[in-house]
């Protein structure tokens, strides 16, 4: 008969095996859920960056569409269509 050699583990011996075994565990899959966060984050940025590049073209679309409408040509037109004209002598300049 062969006898088996008995494997007495003291407690501390079993708290240092469960414990890297946890850790063996939970690092690796700590890491790829931060990943997935980091990548989600840099997709939202990107969703934002984009939008932001759109809202500045548009912004600079309607300043140019602003300064062709303030256009002295532009207001003169106007007010001949409304039967107004430019009268250089009634324009008062006060100074301060």
């Amino acid at each position: 008969m062969k006898k088996r050699k008995s494997t007495n583990m003291s407690g501390r011996e079993r708290f240092l095996l469960v414990t890297l075994f946890l850790l063996g565990i939970f690092v690796p899959v700590s890491i790829v859920f931060s990943q997935a966060t980091l990548s989600k984050s840099n997709i939202e940025v990107e969703k934002l960056k984009s939008k932001v590049e759109k809202q500045v073209n548009s912004n600079q679309s309607l300043s140019m569409q602003v300064d062709e409408l303030a256009s002295l040509s532009n207001i003169q037109d106007i007010a001949k269509s409304y039967g107004l004209s430019y009268n250089n002598d009634n324009i008062i300049v006060i100074n301060n």
